[in-house]
């Protein structure tokens, strides 16, 4: 355990701040020469929020922290002692950097200091930790803000209360992760901090899970207000949410749309190589939701309609508006998408279902609209009440809406089927050919019957299998396989492919064994691998081809005739290579 420290304790954090001012870190030990440079970057920061009014922040780097940004962000070797000017523009300013940097070199230059001019975006900074460059982004957290609009201020209370959160469970913390309006731009001076702390909880023995999550919650939470406090916060801006690894890998599974939309948007201040594994297999389409999962959100839909008939007012709009978007949401995962936030439903529908694919008609995705624009209205406080003919027509266009996403279910469902068994059946007998050769299916079965289920090298099992797949295809293309039965041909042919594949590195093993032998020359070791009617020596890191002498080659070439040799059941050893490895070596023997 680590005592609590105060922020000057803390690496990255010693700026020093008191209720009344800000002092500049390591300015100057002369006091007129510290009040003259903070009066030159006070009318600097008047001029550029007067020129670029748009501008999200100015703040002076920590100098300590420069020679990272250095190393990491190309800065020159000659500027690392220069006061260093960070100004954060908008996104969609970035084409005018040029112009902004050529305006404002021209107004650094009147100044006394000599300063080094930084022009980033947020984005620039979120793919700082995406780069894993944690050090980078919290040294601008910590750095002196001559203006701000609320982005520096919240990115410095997190960063102090990941600080803290680290001191105390670094040996548990797996992920500290920043998500919501600040990292999507939209933010503004009253919006949140969302926080999320992924703990790691897999080998904690001495105590209940419950308990633990508790005991973690109460101590996160008290974090929080240490981390105002140390930032200079009027008002709490965290909304911090602590996290069992376990219970949030549940979730992920379950497809619960926060926690793609988590993994999706967010941000890590601070991971261990777990974070960003799950951004990148989410952006592959590799977290996928199971079919529980998505039985459990078209389920919704039915239970909330009849409950929203007999609500009082914000019952009724918040469990029609549910009850359409959670099945729509389900539908869009069905399809391949990940799933998408409230705000994104009825714009991937419209995409989706009704412009790329037609199979929704215009009707239904107005239904979903109007729904959706009533319930931003009422949480807006726009809709006051709503009369019983109103409600009605909502709770009728949203059965229609239900029928009929259950029509489009079948048809989606229909294509996932076809998909599925197709690749079943093209990864099974794409492997058999790289074993059998490129044959009809018929002569592959036969084959495989014949010289590898009878010889032994594959089970009775193996063959059923096989065959099933065979059968599943053919009535599936008549019309008469169920989904269940897909998904058994799936489980099925997951034996049949892990045993074609170990099969096959088997026979690449023995392949490539057959051509091996250790030599010895003197007290050094070496490999000869004879494949493809060639011969190569390899020492160390160095490749040779023998020929009638040893000339260097390198690793594309062997590994081309490696995969050559794969194709031949025997391996041809030129006596001449032999010759050509003694007037080489000398004297050497091969061991065996």
């Amino acid at each position: 355990m680590t005592e609590n420290k105060t922020p000057s304790e803390i690496p990255g954090m010693d700026l020093k701040y008191t209720s009344k001012e800000k002092i500049l870190p390591n300015v100057a030990p002369d006091q007129k020469k510290m009040d003259k440079t903070k009066k030159e970057l006070e009318k600097l920061k008047n001029f550029i929020v007067k020129k670029y009014p748009y501008t999200k922040a100015l703040t002076i780097l920590p100098p300590q922290a420069m020679p990272l940004f250095v190393e990491e962000e190309e800065i020159p070797k000659e500027a690392e002692k220069l006061l260093q000017l960070y100004m954060i523009i908008p996104e969609e300013k970035l084409k005018e950097t040029p112009k902004i940097r050529e305006v404002l070199v021209k107004e650094l230059e009147k100044l006394q200091e000599k300063v080094w001019l930084q022009i980033k975006t947020p984005v620039d900074i979120w793919e700082a930790c995406m780069d894993s460059k944690f050090d980078i982004v919290n040294s601008i957290g910590m750095s002196f803000p001559l203006y701000d609009t609320g982005f520096l201020d919240k990115l410095r209370v997190a960063s102090i209360h990941k600080s803290l959160v680290l001191q105390k469970f670094e040996k548990y913390v797996v992920s500290y992760v920043i998500a919501g309006s600040l990292v999507r731009g939209d933010m503004n001076k009253e919006s949140d901090v969302d926080v999320f702390v992924i703990i790691n909880d897999t080998d904690v023995k001495k105590m209940p899970r419950l308990e633990l999550k508790e005991r973690l919650r109460n101590i996160i939470f008290q974090y929080i207000s240490e981390a105002n406090a140390m930032a200079g916060m009027k008002k709490n801006v965290l909304n911090v949410q602590p996290y069992l690894l376990t219970d949030f890998w549940e979730s992920v599974k379950d497809a619960h749309p926060v926690m793609f939309t988590f993994i999706r948007d967010g941000v890590p201040l601070y991971d261990r190589g777990t974070f960003l594994p799950w951004k990148a297999l989410l952006r592959m389409g590799k977290l996928k939701p199971s079919p529980e999962a998505i039985d459990m959100f078209m389920s919704m839909g039915d239970n909330t309609v009849k409950r929203a008939k007999k609500a009082l007012l914000d019952i009724v709009i918040h469990d029609i508006y549910w009850s359409v978007l959670t099945p729509s949401q389900a539908l869009l995962m069905l399809y391949g998408n990940p799933p998408p936030t409230p705000k994104q439903v009825v714009g991937d529908m419209t995409k989706v279902f009704y412009e790329k694919e037609k199979m929704l008609e215009k009707k239904y995705i107005n239904i979903l609209q109007e729904i959706v624009q009533i319930y931003k209205d009422f949480e807006h406080e726009k809709v006051k009440e709503v009369k019983g003919a109103l409600v009605d027509k909502l709770v009728k266009n949203t059965e229609e809406y239900l029928v009929r996403l259950k029509d489009l279910r079948e048809q989606i469902d229909k294509r996932v089927q076809e998909k599925t068994i197709e690749q079943i059946y093209k990864d099974v007998f794409g492997l058999l050919k790289a074993i059998i050769g490129n044959k009809s299916q018929e002569k592959i079965i036969l084959e495989f019957e014949t010289n590898f289920v009878k010889k032994g090298k594959f089970a009775d099992n193996h063959l059923k299998i096989l065959r099933n797949v065979v059968t599943a295809r053919t009535e599936f293309k008549k019309g008469k396989l169920k989904a269940h039965k897909v998904n058994e041909a799936r489980k099925e042919a997951s034996i049949l492919i892990n045993d074609l594949i170990e099969y096959s590195q088997r026979c690449d093993l023995a392949a490539f064994d057959k051509g091996k032998m250790m030599i010895q020359y003197g007290k050094n070791v070496a490999e000869l691998i004879n494949c493809d009617s060639q011969a190569f020596l390899v020492q160390g890191q160095k490749i040779s081809k023998i020929t009638n002498k040893v000339v260097p080659s390198k690793m594309s070439e062997l590994t081309e005739a490696l995969e050559n040799q794969k194709q031949k059941l025997n391996v041809k050893i030129n006596p001449k290579v032999f010759a050509a490895l003694e007037k080489e070596l000398g004297d050497f023997e091969i061991l065996m």
